[in-house]
């Protein structure tokens, strides 16, 4: 067991999430978050990275630079003032932490907008009408000390009033310059042109009762503040949004949180909450299903096995599509967990949490215990990144359908190999679980004798 001394060193490390550390199953979740270049093929690092760590050593992120050299999106704001209806959405930056940029997010039209930050309405929408939400958002930003407001206090209780709302907000933006340019980034959605935030005026506002009444309990955890609203129905989007502004937590921990990190921590504390919770009390599975789905040119298969917990997490991007565009060859990485859980952070990002959040909630719908692989296929027309949400919903969106139900491990094999367009023995050859499936098949030939 780790000691209380690990604990405490993990907290130090990543101080914007450490009030959702509590033991050493989430300490040890979301510890030794860096990779090591060295370990990597080359053709994979760019999938690791993702634009966030410069495994490539360069100072600046050429595919993030090739977007925005490639993009024909001109911005037709050509005032300070911006007036609309926020869906609600807020964005709370990362850099320069504990100094971070937070503003809200408003089109500079009004009406019901809550489309616009709302991922789990986006499933059947098409690709260019997502980045027409995303881009038409203006995000206002100011930059203030994530406890300290010190005179922004004003304007982050106007922003945070403006983020509990259940219906869209009318509100009136003062900026300091004609907003531009836009934001990608891996985990979160792509963000439309900002500038520097001066002045905001909100009417209209509806608090959602169930953030409101968990932002007045300040005697109550962060980790439990999550499972509330998550058993009260609030969309993980939602969550995420009160997480970031800081409005939930012990009266003395709450502080603002950068969006990319809010993603990952709630997904992570979710999904985590699930599995130990329930899934594992549940009896396991007694045949093999799988389960996909495909859009935005993106592949989704999900494979229950008949076995206590355990869960993996691959992906294969082509070469030409968001994470590998300077590479000839398929880039394949993934991550697992055995059935006690995780003892760092996954190497392919929040992806990796929004997936386990996805199967927990099935396995905790259908009272059930499985062993889950979830395969991801990538092709080329997959060309921007559209955050974590992305894989989150086309895994529930999976889910949802009838399953394919077969005997054996060798009948899933089969299936695979008529379904995905890599061959069966390169998925196995990176994926633990497949591996460990043949062998136990192989084992289980070898030791059956049948009667002569």
């Amino acid at each position: 067991m780790k000691s209380k001394k690990f604990v405490k060193k993990v907290k130090k490390s990543i101080p914007w999430i450490s009030h959702i550390i509590t033991d050493e199953k989430s300490a040890s979740e979301l510890s030794n978050i860096s990779i090591e270049p060295q370990k990597l093929f080359r053709s994979d690092i760019c999938l690791i990275c993702r634009g966030t760590k410069l495994l490539c050593g360069r100072k600046r992120c050429p595919i993030i630079e090739k977007w925005y050299s490639f993009r024909k999106i001109e911005s037709k704001i050509n005032s300070r003032v911006i007036i609309g209806s926020s869906p609600p959405g807020v964005f709370v930056g990362r850099f320069g932490y504990p100094y971070v940029w937070i503003g809200p997010l408003v089109p500079p039209f009004s009406g019901d907008t809550r489309i616009l930050d709302t991922p789990e309405l986006w499933h059947s929408k098409k690709l260019n009408e997502i980045i027409d939400f995303r881009l038409s958002l203006v995000r206002g930003k100011t930059l203030t000390h994530i406890r300290k407001f010190g005179e922004k206090k004003k304007l982050v209780e106007i922003i945070q009033e403006l983020s509990m709302s259940k219906i869209s907000v009318d509100s009136d933006l003062i900026l300091k310059r004609r907003p531009s340019g836009i934001l990608f980034d891996s985990e979160t959605q792509p963000i439309g042109p900002s500038a520097p935030l001066l002045k905001i005026d909100v009417s209209n506002i509806h608090a959602d009762h169930r953030i409101e009444k968990i932002s007045f309990d300040d005697d109550l955890k962060a980790v439990d503040s999550l499972y509330y609203l998550y058993r009260n129905g609030v969309f993980i989007s939602g969550i995420i949004r009160a997480f970031s502004m800081g409005l939930l937590g012990m009266k003395n921990e709450r502080k603002l949180v950068p969006t990319r990190w809010s993603i990952t921590a709630v997904d992570s504390t979710l999904s985590r909450f699930l599995r130990d919770n329930f899934v594992k009390n549940y009896p396991i599975i007694s045949e093999y299903m799988l389960f996909e789905t495909e859009n935005f040119d993106d592949k989704f298969i999900v494979i229950l096995i008949p076995d206590a917990w355990s869960f993996e997490f691959i992906e294969a991007w082509y070469p030409g599509t968001a994470w590998n565009i300077f590479s000839d060859s398929i880039a394949i990485a993934g991550d697992f967990e055995p059935y006690w859980g995780r003892t760092s952070y996954a190497s392919i990002g929040g992806c990796y949490y929004a997936t386990r959040l996805a199967v927990s909630e099935y396995l905790t719908k259908i009272r059930k215990q499985a062993r889950v692989l979830v395969l991801r296929e990538t092709y080329p027309g997959h060309i921007l990144p559209l955050g974590v949400w992305h894989v989150r919903e086309s895994v529930r969106c999976a889910l949802k359908h009838k399953p394919k139900k077969f005997s054996s491990f060798k009948a899933v094999l089969e299936y695979i190999s008529n379904s995905l367009k890599i061959s069966v023995n390169t998925w196995v050859k990176v994926s633990k679980i497949l591996r460990d499936l043949r062998t136990q098949e192989k084992l289980t030939t070898f030791f059956y004798k049948p009667n002569m």
